[in-house]
Order: structure tokens, then sequence, then C-alpha cells
């Protein structure tokens, strides 16, 4: 029997070589609908019962399954089959995980004392009967319990993957409701990676796009058309939901992203043409980055911020370019057939993630290395757009609409193009952001 002693080494090797062999014809499924889909069969584990609360514990316990299934890598033995109940201070009865054939155990106690919980789980290799992993979180209360039972998902995930988790996140999206009469209001909200915890943060009439959580969390980028006036980006603070305009450009400003928390990278058009620039958000001072002749946008600056992919039509078309983050040394970076849009650099700064058209084959979401090679093509469908990078880089979100009239719905997908899901919103939603993980 093999041991499982470094389970996120096996995984993690698994992984790797599924994206070596995705990778290894830079012409693979370029322009393809049915392209090649990467599966890894779950790996089994078991998560038993908290000891302590049972209803604090049922509460994590689902929750923390919850994520693990979401992701596609782990499956989680039903607890009709666990042989023992163990306890977080004991050894564990290896043998009877290994007759349900779990490769980790998950264990956990939950305290109160004095409106305060504490947390503590350990998780066990169980082929190796070696402890894997052992966290403590004290001092909780009832309001941020969901928020520990995705940081415990979150430190399973890395300790079985050797990649950080992404469930300790927020996801802002415009959320679309529509009149007996058909027309649609646009909402800028804000929830749990999840669905949990949802609000929403403007409810006026105005129309809102495009909305970008900041690397803090604190704030909202997001394109306005308020009272019908020309589009300005605003930006709004999640707690108070107070908003005002981002600077006060001679043109329209649109398609807004971070660069950092005192740094946004934005497009204003002036006579008809678009160019990127940068806007320091400390002392409010401009720079125009591009000089483009026609339309330069969509810019989005790679994690060690000294470059910065967009998308312009330059070259006669919508295609994907790569400049140094003063504007200079630009090149691009797309070249097959079909119209690229809306790129996003990965926080891994790996890969560009981008929208593609294809002539009579429809809407793609795709991805490519910084130099443009390796190109592949993860999902389609009648509308695909808007893409968002988990902090981890290793999952997308993005918008989807099947057909005219199936409406607009978030989906995450990995990055080998396998396990893609639709997120429950309470409404059609579009544009997703997907935030940095919690403190």
């Amino acid at each position: 029997m093999i041991s499982i002693c470094n389970i996120g080494e096996r995984v993690k090797k698994i992984y790797k070589i599924l994206l070596l062999l995705l990778f290894a014809n830079s012409s693979f499924a370029v322009t393809k609908v049915d392209i090649t889909r990467s599966h890894i069969a779950p790996l089994p584990i078991a998560i038993a019962e908290f000891s302590g609360s049972k209803n604090l514990g049922d509460y994590i316990r689902n929750i923390v399954i919850k994520d693990l299934e979401s992701t596609g890598l782990f499956r989680v033995i039903d607890k009709a089959a666990y042989i023992e109940k163990e306890n977080i201070d004991s050894i564990p009865t290896f043998i009877s995980w290994k007759t349900i054939n779990a490769s980790a155990l998950v264990i956990g106690d939950i305290k109160e004392s004095n409106q305060k919980i504490s947390i503590h789980y350990k998780m066990w290799d169980v082929f190796s009967q070696k402890e894997a992993g052992n966290n403590n979180f004290s001092g909780a209360s009832q309001e941020n319990l969901r928020r520990i039972a995705h940081k415990i998902s979150d430190d399973i995930y890395k300790k079985l993957t050797g990649e950080e988790g992404y469930f300790n996140t927020k996801i802002s999206y415009v959320s679309l409701t529509k009149n007996p009469a058909g027309a649609v209001k646009r909402r800028i909200a804000i929830m749990d990676q999840d669905g949990h915890n949802h609000e929403y943060l403007t409810n006026s009439e105005s129309l809102v796009l495009t909305p970008r959580i900041s690397p803090s969390i604190n704030n909202i980028l997001y394109l306005s058309y308020e009272n019908h006036l020309n589009p300005q980006v605003k930006s709004i603070n999640i707690k108070t939901k107070s908003s005002n305009i981002l600077g006060h450009f001679k043109g329209m400003s649109y398609a807004p992203r971070y660069v950092d928390n005192s740094r946004v990278l934005l497009s204003i058009v002036k006579n008809g043409i678009s160019n990127i620039h940068l806007l320091n958000l400390d002392t409010m001072e401009q720079k125009q980055i591009t000089n483009c002749t026609s339309i330069c946008t969509s810019p989005s600056a790679s994690p060690d911020k000294k470059q910065i992919v967009f998308n312009s039509d330059a070259g006669g078309s919508r295609q994907l370019y790569v400049m140094d983050f003063d504007g200079k040394n630009a090149e691009r970076i797309s070249f097959s057939n079909g119209y690229y849009s809306s790129p996003i650099w990965s926080p891994r700064g790996d890969l560009i993630a981008f929208t593609k058209i294809v002539p009579r084959k429809g809407f793609f979401i795709g991805v490519m290395r910084p130099d443009g090679s390796g190109e592949r093509l993860i999902t389609k469908g009648w509308l695909v757009d808007g893409a968002s990078w988990a902090p981890n880089g290793r999952v997308l979100m993005f918008e989807k609409e099947n057909g005219p009239q199936m409406g607009k719905q978030i989906y995450t997908i990995d990055i080998t193009g396998s396990n893609e899901r639709v997120l429950n919103t309470p409404h059609e939603a579009a544009d997703p952001t997907w935030s940095n993980s919690l403190d």
C-alpha cells in the first residue's frame, strides 16, 4: 500500500503533470469547441463529527464539507460509513479509517465559554498515521463562525494540495432584476464566495457595471451612468456604502482595475480615442500611460507591477498586448483567429485570462502565458465574459448566458477546464470580481 505521508505533494504533482500536458502544444485546442478536459479522481477524506457543541459542530462541519467538495478535488465520505468516534486528544484508530478508504481524517472539538467559542481541529494522514494539520481558533463569536469554517477549509486545502485556499473570500458582482415591464435594474452586490452573507451596496436606478474589489477589501470601483450622464468610475465603501466619483476627468472614464490600494488603472476617452491612465488615489495625480490613436482599454497589472496587459484594436481587430508599466515596449501577444477582450493577470503571474470571440463558434474564456504561448480555451457559451481569478490563481469565475432568454449566471471553473459550477445568487448575475483572502 502506498503511503501518503505528504498527501499534498501527491495531489500537487498530479496537478502539475496535467497542466504540463495541457500546455505542451501551443496550438492545442485554441479554436476548438470540445477541448480535452482534465479530471482527477477526488481524494476520499473523512471529516468526523466535532465533539463539544453538536449544533455548532455540525454547522462548521457542513460548511467545510461544501467548501472542499466544491473544488472537485475531494470527496468527503458519508458519516454513516464511519466506524469510530474519535477524540481530538487521542491517536485515531487508523485501521477503522483505512477500512473505509479514507486517505485523510479530520477531527474537531468546540468549546464555549462566556459567549466565546474555541475551535480546535486536527488532520491525520491515515496511511502514514501521522498528523498532517493542526490549528486552534479561539475567541470566536457566533457571527464569525462561518468565516472560521472557511479558514479551516483553507487550511485543509493547503495541506492537501500545497496551494493556498480561496474559501475565506468575498465576491462582488452586478445583480440584475427585471420589473413587469421588462426593464432591468442593476445593483452592485457583495457576498461570501459560497453565496452567503449577501447584501446590496447600491440601490439607485442608475446603470452600474464592472465592480472591482480593492486589495484591502474596503472599497469597490465600478462604472456608473448616474443620472444618465457620461459614464464615470465611482468608488464605494463596502462598510458604509458611501460612494464618490473617482477623479474628475475631461473624458469618459471606464474599465477600472486596482494596481494596489493606492493606485488604479483605467481608460479615459477623449475625441473618440481611448487611452490607459494611472491614478494615484492618495494624491489624485493622473498620468497617461499609452498614446494610442484608436482604442486601448481593459488594463490589468502583473502581480509584480512591472507590466500591464490590455486590449487594443491598433492592429485592426481587438487583440491583447503587454507593455512595461510605464507604457513602453508594447507587444501583441494574441495571434490566432478571433477577437480578444477583458484580459486579467493571474495573481501568480503565470497566466493571463481573457474573453475570446471566434466567428461562427461563439464566446470563450481562455488562458495563455504572458508571452502569448500556451493558449487554451477552457469554457464556452452563447455568451461568456468577465473572468476573475481566485486569489490562489487556480480557479476562475465568470459570467455566462446559455441563450438569449436564459439569463446570466456566475460560474467557476478550474484552470484545467474541469469542475465548472454555477454559483447561486438571488437574481441574475454578471461582472463578478473575486477578493483577496480575508484576515
